[in-house]
């Protein structure tokens, strides 16, 4: 008799007997490489060169706005794209293989890369070390959820992952404002906005180190099925 993986055992099987239902794996080989949501993700990749290249290009003004506010526009468009490519791809049921490597691929990418562009601005409010933690955290779970999905096992985004993501998207994106288009707007006292701004940056710690210690929790527990 064959041996049932543990990892296969954490994934739902409420199928009847003698009904034929495809398999997630089956499901997305069957979608076409570049989707309207894939589209949008790749569409996200290339507003994050063009963001990440802006911000680090040092001062200038172009049509009367500072290169950090313009960095912030293309950060606020690109980030709305995530939350659109994910409710089209479940909507127009287009969840593929592609998308599910490229959508996490490019949230990294754009977080990261903004968070690493910004510890050079004095004003920032960020340090090495907390950049650091940040990237250590995605690349610890990036490397977990690949080994466990390949051996069959549900390690899809958890509640507080998806917070972590928006916590992590509202800092990088207030942080610009703070530094660029902050000027504008009378009512932001100096103060006050690096309040918020320093309570922001230590929640999004918070939640990153949070949820990294669920996603580990949750892949020790697997790893341990398997023993």
């Amino acid at each position: 008799m064959a041996s049932v993986s543990p990892f296969e055992n954490s994934l739902p099987n409420s199928q009847p007997s003698g009904t034929k239902i495809p398999n997630k794996e089956s499901l997305l080989q069957t979608q076409p490489l570049l989707t309207v949501a894939n589209q949008l993700t790749l569409s996200r990749l290339v507003l994050t060169v063009f963001f990440v290249a802006i911000i680090s290009s040092g001062p200038w003004k172009w049509m009367g706005l500072q290169h950090m506010t313009w960095s912030l526009i293309l950060f606020v468009i690109a980030t709305s794209t995530d939350a659109l490519d994910g409710y089209l791809a479940r909507r127009w049921q287009q969840v593929s293989a592609l998308g599910r490597i490229l959508d996490p691929f490019v949230d990294k990418i754009i977080i990261c890369g903004g968070f690493i562009c910004l510890i050079p601005e004095p004003d920032s409010g960020l340090a090495a070390w907390m950049v650091t933690l940040i990237i250590a955290r995605e690349l610890l779970i990036t490397v977990v959820r690949s080994f466990l999905e390949q051996h069959g096992a549900d390690f899809s985004a958890s509640w507080s992952g998806k917070i972590k993501m928006i916590l992590q998207s509202v800092t990088v994106g207030y942080i610009l404002f703070y530094l660029g288009p902050r000027e504008y707007f009378t009512t932001f006292d100096d103060h006050t906005a690096k309040v918020v701004r320093d309570l922001l940056i230590w929640a999004t710690l918070i939640s990153t180190f949070y949820s990294g210690w669920i996603y580990v929790r949750r892949g020790l527990s697997l790893f341990q099925q398997a023993d």
